[in-house]
């Protein structure tokens, strides 16, 4: 190779890299990523044995309860999922059918194997369910179950969700998993923004509120047990942005105070106590925070020129607060102390503005979208401490907008216009393994419970 083309490519290799140090792609994270979210760690490999079938009536809640599982565990980010086709075929549905040779083989190099029955009477099914170490024949199982409730697809669905959660929990020493959680949206399916719920993987999508006027930004309580967000309400004849709360456990809207102005962009503190949201009730939109009955607001920030909204509170510490103000001109991130004191800019290096901050479970990376010049809307995180970013959609083109991290702190929901229409996708934290969630209208402002 000339010396001159040796050059020429080594300057560009080392450009790349320099740019690969301020944003790089899903495929490349740098350590720091790696260490607070556990993703690109040596993965177990996991094996889920269909389940038998103790009488022809449970044939298809026994495949329902397998292929839910199955996927749950291909979703986890920390486990391989070992492809059936290399599976043994000799049937294995209970603990004295395991042949531990057969899935330790090198063909199909499982770690564990997963295993069970399903039996079912017209009101009641039964699942058996079991994780075993094939490397270790002498010891316990390393999950045992028994599973039982209403013979309902709903029911099963809810039980394969619970083994597949007792199973990632088990191999990844306790931590979070998310297969039993659920996702808030809004959508406009119905003729109207309204606070939507759906199972983490798209499923059972259905209505919660029926205001018949604007839903937007709803936000999950730290218990599950509440969703406040922001309604559109008459606020002495004039209708107005308000905060609204509605209860899972009441099924319903309780109350919640009216202020004058608008009033949006609610978010809770981590022990559930309190909550913060942007009010003009003083003129300038800044931030204030009351309890979670909205009572005695008090002032945070003082913007002047701009305003402040979307505060993002330390889920760990819940000693800072992250948040959007334009009192600089554009929107850009700002973090300050949980009280309104010592207030920094959180500065990028590239125009364009920020948005929609939000903390990973753990309270060490910060999720964003970012207009970059190019016009583009991209997802990216940040690592707050030494202002590190990587870019997680790059695909130019769409908008993605909106992120919310799930509890395992592996997985991000967001909006995304790249399938045509403004839709909720999920993906590992890293960029990967996008899913598109939602399909039928416009749906958007996605935000993932805790439990």
């Amino acid at each position: 190779m000339p010396a001159r083309l040796r050059c020429g490519t080594w300057l560009a290799f080392a450009i790349s890299l320099c740019i690969q140090a301020i944003a790089t792609n899903a495929q490349q994270q740098p350590g720091w990523f790696h260490a607070a979210t556990g993703i690109g760690q040596t993965k177990f490999r996991v094996a889920i044995a269909d389940f038998g079938p103790r009488s022809s009536n449970a044939t298809t809640h026994s495949q329902q309860f397998t292929q839910i599982v199955r996927d749950d565990i291909e979703n986890s980010g920390i486990i391989d999922l070992v492809s059936p086709s290399f599976y043994p075929t000799t049937p294995l549905t209970q603990p004295s059918e395991l042949q531990y040779p057969a899935w330790a083989d090198p063909n199909v190099k499982a770690n564990y194997v997963a295993f069970g029955n399903l039996t079912e009477t017209n009101n009641e099914v039964a699942i058996p369910a079991w994780l075993y170490d094939v490397n270790n024949p002498s010891s316990q199982s390393v999950v045992g179950k028994i599973y039982r409730g209403p013979a309902t697809d709903d029911q099963v669905r809810k039980f394969a969700h619970q083994f597949a959660d007792e199973i990632i929990s088990k191999l990844s020493g306790g931590q979070p998993s998310i297969a039993s959680t659920q996702i808030a949206f809004i959508s406009a399916r119905s003729g109207k923004k309204e606070v939507w719920v759906m199972d983490y993987d798209g499923a059972n999508q259905h209505q919660l509120t029926h205001l018949g006027t604007i839903s937007l930004m709803p936000r999950w309580s730290p218990d599950a047990s509440r969703i406040a967000f922001t309604c559109y309400e008459p606020y002495n004849k004039l209708v107005s942005a308000q905060i609204c709360m509605y209860s899972l456990d009441a099924g319903k809207l309780v109350a919640f105070p009216r202020f004058p102005g608008t009033n949006s962009a609610p978010a809770w503190s981590p022990d559930g106590s309190q909550i913060m949201f942007s009010s003009s009730m003083q003129g300038t939109p800044d931030l204030y925070v009351t309890d979670i009955n909205g009572g005695k607001p008090r002032r945070l920030t003082f913007s002047g020129v701009g305003g402040a909204t979307s505060p993002a509170w330390n889920p760990k510490t819940g000693q800072t607060v992250v948040f959007v103000s334009d009192r600089g001109g554009i929107p850009k991130l700002y973090m300050m102390n949980a009280d309104g004191t010592n207030v920094n800019i959180l500065d990028l290096p590239d125009k364009g503005y920020v948005i929609d901050p939000a903390w990973s479970p753990n309270g060490q990376i910060l999720a964003f979208s970012w207009r970059r010049p190019d016009g583009n809307y991209d997802i990216y995180v940040m690592e707050p401490t030494t202002m590190q970013i990587i870019n997680l959609t790059p695909d130019a083109g769409s908008r993605n907008e909106r992120p919310s991290w799930a509890p395992d702190g592996r997985h991000i929901v967001f909006e995304s216009t790249r399938s045509g229409t403004r839709q909720i996708w999920s993906m590992l934290a890293d960029g990967s393994q996008a899913r598109q969630l939602t399909s039928t209208g416009h749906n958007e402002s996605p935000n993932w419970s805790s439990k």
